[in-house]
C-alpha cells in the first residue's frame, strides 16, 4: 500500500503527564491520515499504537519522557510509510490548556513564546508543563515545520466582566492573575460553530447552551457567536461535577479541612482533582459502570448520579435566565454523545422553558450532528460530536498560512 500524501497536513498533538496522542489529519477535507497513542510515559513498560490507513505498528518498552515519545511516535509513522520530517507538513498543532492574559488566539511558537508560556505555568501546574514539553520537543524533533500553539482558554478570554470577574481583592486578583478563564475553550467553539452550520443559519442570530460532557465537563452559554458565561474558572475545577473533580465547592470546606484535618495545599488538589467527583461519591468515574451499579442498587452511586444531574440542571437553568431566549442547547463529549439518560434526566421538565425531548430520537446512536427533541420544539436538542483536533487542525493551518 502506497504512503498517503500528506503534504499541507498537520499534525495535532496532545500531551498529557503520562501520555500522548496524536493526529495527522487534513484540515480542509477533515480527513484523518493516522493516528495513535502513546502511554505510560515515564515507566518502563510504556506502549504505543500506531495507525495509518490499513497498517499498524506499535512499540512496548522504556520511555522516559515526552521526547522519547515523541521519537517514538515518528519512528512508527515510518513504519507505516510516512517520514514526517520530508512529508512537507504544513504544521505541528498543539493543545495548551492555559493561555493566561495574553494568548487567546492560536500563536506561532518562537522562542519566546516558550519562554511566555513557561512563565504562566503555574496557572496550570498538572497541564501547562507537559504540553510546553511537547512543544519543545517537536521543535527539535521537527525543526524546519512551524509549531502552532492553541489554547484551551481561547474562546473564553473575552467573556463579559461580570463574568470573567471574582468578587475578591482586586489588587490580589490583578497581582496573581486571578480571574474566570474557561476550559475546553476548542470544544466548545468548534460544536457552537457546528450547531449554526446545522440549523443554516448565521452565528449572529443563534443563541445557545453547549453541554461538553466528558470525564471533565464544563457548561457554556453563547449568544450570537460569543460565549457570556462558563461553568470552569481559574482551573478546570470549577463547574459542572466531573470524574474525578469536584466541581463547586464552598471555599470554606477546603480552609476547613487545612484547619482542622491538617491537609496541606498538595493533599487539597489531589483531593479536588483526582478523588472528588463521580470516582469521590461512589469509586467509579466510568458511567457505563456507574449505570451498571445503579441498575444492582447500589445507593452511592445512585446518589453520585443524582448530584451530576442536580448541578448540571443547576447550570443550565442559570444560563437559560442569562441567554434569556435559547435556540438550542447541544451534548457534545463523550458522556453527552453516548449517554441518552443523562440527556434526558437534564432536560427533564422543561416544557415550560420550550423544551421536548424525543424519547425515540434521543436513543438513537449515531457519529453524526442529529436533533434529538420534537419537531414542535421551541429549543432545537442536539447532539454534536466534538473534534477538538480537527478545530487545532484548521486553526494552525490558519496561522502559518497567514505568514
Amino acid at each position: 500500500m502506497s504512503a498517503p500524501d500528506v503534504r499541507g497536513a498537520v499534525l495535532v498533538l496532545n500531551a498529557g503527564s503520562s501520555s500522548l496522542k496524536y493526529q495527522l489529519l487534513e484540515p480542509h477535507s477533515a480527513a484523518v491520515l493516522a493516528s495513535g497513542i502513546v502511554e505510560r510515559i515515564g515507566d518502563d513498560d510504556a506502549g504505543a499504537t500506531h495507525t495509518a490507513g490499513d497498517e499498524t505498528a506499535e512499540f512496548h518498552g522504556a520511555l522516559a519522557d515526552q521526547h522519547a515519545a515523541l521519537e517514538t511516535a515518528l519512528s512508527l509513522f515510518r513504519e507505516t510509510g510516512i517520514d514526517l520530517g520530508g512529508a512537507g507538513l504544513a504544521a505541528v498543532g498543539h493543545r495548551l490548556v492555559h493561555g493566561g492574559k495574553d494568548f487567546y488566539r492560536p500563536t506561532l511558537v518562537d522562542d519566546g513564546v516558550v519562554d511566555e508560556i513557561e512563565r504562566i505555568s503555574d496557572l496550570a501546574p498538572l497541564h501547562n508543563p507537559v504540553n510546553l514539553a511537547g512543544i519543545v520537543a517537536m521543535r527539535k524533533l521537527l525543526p524546519d515545520v512551524p509549531s502552532v500553539a492553541v489554547f484551551d482558554t481561547a474562546f473564553f478570554h473575552d467573556l463579559p466582566a461580570a463574568a470573567s470577574t471574582y468578587a475578591i481583592d482586586r489588587e490580589v486578583a490583578q497581582q496573581y492573575s486571578i480571574r474566570r478563564y474557561g476550559f475546553h475553550g476548542t470544544s466548545h467553539q468548534y460544536v457552537s460553530e457546528r450547531v449554526t452550520e446545522y440549523l443554516g443559519r448565521d452565528a449572529t442570530s443563534v443563541n445557545q447552551i453547549v453541554l461538553h460532557l466528558g470525564n471533565g465537563a464544563s457548561a457554556s452559554a453563547i449568544r450570537g457567536g460569543k460565549p457570556i458565561d462558563t461553568s470552569m474558572g481559574m482551573t478546570p475545577m470549577e463547574g459542572l461535577v466531573m470524574g474525578t473533580r469536584s466541581g463547586d465547592i464552598d471555599p470554606g470546606v477546603l480552609t476547613y479541612l487545612q484547619r482542622v484535618g491538617g491537609f496541606d495545599a498538595a493533599e487539597v488538589d489531589t483531593l479536588l482533582n483526582r478523588n472528588s467527583g463521580l470516582r469521590g461519591l461512589c469509586g467509579e468515574n466510568d458511567f457505563r459502570t456507574i449505570d451498571r451499579l445503579i441498575s444492582d442498587g447500589d445507593d452511592n452511586a445512585r446518589l453520585a448520579y443524582d448530584v451530576y444531574i442536580h448541578r448540571l440542571r443547576s447550570y443550565i437553568g442559570a444560563y437559560l435566565i442569562g441567554l434569556g431566549e435559547v435556540d438550542a442547547i447541544t451534548f457534545t463529549a463523550g458522556v453527552g454523545e453516548n449517554s441518552p439518560t443523562v440527556r434526558a434526566d437534564a432536560l427533564d421538565g422543561l416544557s415550560r422553558f420550550g423544551i421536548h425531548i424525543d424519547a425515540e430520537r434521543n436513543t438513537l446512536r449515531s457519529k453524526e450532528a442529529r436533533t434529538i427533541s420534537t419537531d414542535d420544539s421551541q429549543v432545537t436538542v442536539l447532539v454534536v460530536p466534538t473534534n477538538e483536533e480537527l478545530a487545532i487542525a484548521r486553526q494552525a493551518f490558519e496561522v502559518v498560512e497567514g505568514q
